[in-house]
């Protein structure tokens, strides 16, 4: 998992940051990204403090949150970004991304040397970078990275639930579960769905605002 990063250390690069995404497959929601910087010197001689850190979906929820934990307190730079379910229906998913990530990048308090990407390139950031398929379970950079994006979006999915409890989103998180896809056919799509998402957008809306609940969008 360090293998990667050891590598460009080799190479000169000080500020070696992984990146990754939450929330691309969902039908409601943000999709979320995070960057992520380790000191230097953590991964050369202390990288026994990064085991556990792995790909999130390889973590249950309580493992993700201890994780968390332990990267915010030992990371040198976090940064979340995150695009919202209009400009998802705007833009596309996979632009919607890649908009999260240069956010994500953008408010790191380290400038980073060298990108790290889960599967994809990001050329509207001019700095030196790799996409790696698989990358959240090869390099543990990427693997933090996926662990605060999904933690992330799944805490803010959870407040969504208490604003639209009838659709579950504390429970399925916005992705296509049976339950999810019944709450839609049942009460229309609420503020916070992707219009244009297969499963959302053959449903008719039968109540405007998913049955008079809170009219907040993401932000």
């Amino acid at each position: 998992m360090i293998l990667i990063a050891l590598d460009l250390i080799s190479k000169g690069y000080r500020a070696i940051c992984g990146l990754d995404e939450a929330g691309r497959g969902a039908l409601a929601g943000p999709v979320v990204a995070a960057a992520v910087i380790f000191p230097t010197n953590l991964i050369l001689h202390d990288a026994h403090r990064l085991s556990g850190i792995r790909d999130s979906k390889l973590l249950t929820p309580r493992q993700r949150e201890d994780q968390y934990g332990r990267i915010m307190e030992t990371a040198l730079a976090v940064g979340v970004g995150m695009t919202s379910p209009s400009t998802i229906d705007t833009h596309n998913i996979l632009e919607s991304t890649r908009l999260a990530m240069q956010q994500a990048v953008g408010r790191l308090v380290q400038p980073p040397d060298f990108l790290l990407v889960d599967a994809l390139a990001l050329p509207a950031i001019p700095i030196p970078q790799r996409g790696i398929i698989h990358g959240d379970r090869l390099c543990v950079v990427i693997a933090a990275a996926s662990i605060i994006a999904k933690v992330t979006r799944d805490r803010l999915m959870c407040q969504y639930h208490d604003e639209f409890p009838r659709y579950g989103f504390g429970q399925h998180k916005g992705y296509p579960t049976a339950a999810h896809l019944e709450r839609i056919r049942a009460l229309g799509p609420c503020q916070i769905h992707r219009r244009t998402f297969r499963g959302v957008r053959t449903e008719p809306a039968h109540h405007g605002n998913g049955g008079g609940e809170s009219s907040r969008g993401v932000s």
